[in-house]
């Protein structure tokens, strides 16, 4: 990608960005017309910090210590080009086996009939790899037929030195995953490391 192309996409992300709609249930899902871009990823694995690094604001999604607190898809509008989409964490052990149930019928739902979803960002939380309930999660999307990139948060927290073979861990974990593309991109919303290639990856599902 250019210089030139870059700072179009940068542009895109520094323009006003806000929350339209929470939605606890299918039918309160607000009218779709722009492409949609959905984060899905382990209660506390970062999405929040990642829409508010990705967006350039600080409070944009909500940051919460108490992982599972978000019960509902929160829809944000990025200009009037995409909407980015923060899907409820799972895997959070306090959750009753009735919430988790609901969650997956709701972002089943979510997945499976929403025609203006482009793709779904998958977030790993890279101290911890891929676990069993993100292996649950990528059968899912695999049943949905929603294609999702796998994208690895707090990079910053792991050595330099084991990073590569984690994503090469990864990438191998996600090979059998017919609705994942092969490519694992590694980020750090602290220190704004492997946010531009996220960036340039969601423009390009954008409207132009």
């Amino acid at each position: 990608m250019s210089d030139a192309d870059l700072a179009r996409v940068k542009k895109l992300f520094a323009q006003p960005c806000e929350f339209i709609a929470g939605a606890a249930k299918a039918e309160a899902f607000p009218p779709a017309r722009l492409p949609e871009i959905a984060f899905v990823g382990r209660s506390n694995a970062g999405k929040s910090s990642l829409i508010n690094a990705l967006t350039n604001r600080s409070s944009l999604a909500r940051v919460s210590n108490t992982p599972g607190r978000t019960r509902q898809l929160n829809f944000f509008k990025l200009a009037n080009a995409c909407v980015l989409v923060d899907l409820p964490g799972y895997g959070f052990a306090r959750v009753s086996k009735v919430q988790a149930q609901e969650w997956q019928e709701l972002i089943f739902s979510y997945l499976t009939a929403r025609k203006t979803l482009r793709r779904v960002i998958l977030l790993l939380d890279a101290r911890r790899g891929i676990m069993e309930s993100d292996e649950e999660v990528m059968t899912l999307l695999d049943s949905a037929a929603a294609s999702y990139v796998t994208v690895l948060t707090k990079i910053d927290e792991v050595p330099a030195r084991e990073r590569g073979p984690l994503i090469e861990r990864v990438k191998s974990g996600i090979a059998a995953h017919g609705a994942a593309y092969p490519d694992v991109l590694a980020t750090s919303a602290l220190k704004g490391e492997g946010l531009d290639p996220l960036r340039v990856h969601i423009a390009a599902l954008a409207r132009g």
